[in-house]
């Protein structure tokens, strides 16, 4: 494998177990490794086919490497939210915090394939980097607006997709529709009693999203890629031996996008 994250890997396929049908010596891949046993800072690594899919032509190891874990997050977010990808749906108001972290750029380009109306949240420097994923409103969270997530049209939202620990359920409650729901990747505390607390409510709520798709919903985002719909935003590249710079990179919460490692 060539191009790595911790759990997600993309490269050539140099050896099969017996019991692989679906792939060769050869085959270019993007697989998402079993969290127990991530491992995917290693020249090569043991993949899994049950969540391994073929890589086409014209998606880069690199691209296809920012994508499993991220991009399925996002997938899934966007699906609890009832988002339909096949231009069926009319669309609703939906932001999105934190839109320049790994998730957040998948969410930001999922949500315009599913016709919402997005608001999304970053710092200054890349307001303009969200607003060409699609976003139709970027808040700078570090302004009064950007802190209390109020659109510049005053309007409430009927989703929050909500992708950074700091977000607070007191601080998305009041920017919802009558029926508004927050959907959380990353909880804290208190946001997990909220979700115990609204669980029943027949007006705002708050859920938690643990991601649990696989095989087939990443063939779906790899084909959307294929297709130029969707794409990694890669912060930075770095080569092996500067893996602990790619690592302190990404845990800073300073990354646009996804931070790449390249065997």
């Amino acid at each position: 494998m060539k191009y790595e994250t911790v759990t997600d890997v993309s490269g050539e396929i140099v050896e099969v177990g017996s019991g692989v049908r679906e792939f060769r010596v050869g085959d270019k891949v993007v697989a998402k490794l079993d969290f127990w046993r991530a491992g995917g800072l290693a020249e090569y690594v043991a993949a899994s086919e049950s969540i391994t899919v073929a890589r086409p032509a014209g998606i880069s190891a690199a691209d296809a490497a920012g994508l499993p874990t991220a991009g399925l997050t996002a997938l899934q977010a966007l699906r609890a939210i009832g988002t339909k990808f096949d231009g069926s749906a009319s669309g609703a108001d939906v932001l999105i915090t934190a839109a320049t972290s790994g998730v957040g750029t998948f969410a930001v380009q999922l949500a315009k394939l599913g016709n919402h109306r997005v608001t999304a949240t970053c710092g200054a420097r890349n307001l303009d980097l969200i607003g060409d994923l699609g976003a139709d409103e970027v808040l700078d969270y570090q302004t009064p607006e950007g802190a209390t997530l109020t659109s510049s049209s005053g309007k409430k939202y009927d989703y929050i997709v909500n992708n950074t620990d700091n977000g607070k359920w007191s601080a998305f409650k009041p920017r919802l529709s009558y029926r508004g729901r927050v959907v959380d990747v990353a909880p804290n505390l208190g946001n997990f009693v909220a979700s115990v607390l609204t669980l029943f409510s027949w007006r705002k709520k708050l859920s938690l999203v643990i991601m649990t798709l696989g095989k087939k919903d990443m063939a779906f985002l790899v084909e959307l890629m294929r297709e130029g719909k969707l794409k990694t935003v890669v912060d930075s590249r770095h080569p092996f031996e500067k893996a602990a710079d790619a690592w302190t990179k990404s845990m800073s919460g300073h990354a646009a996008g996804k931070v790449i490692v390249e065997m």
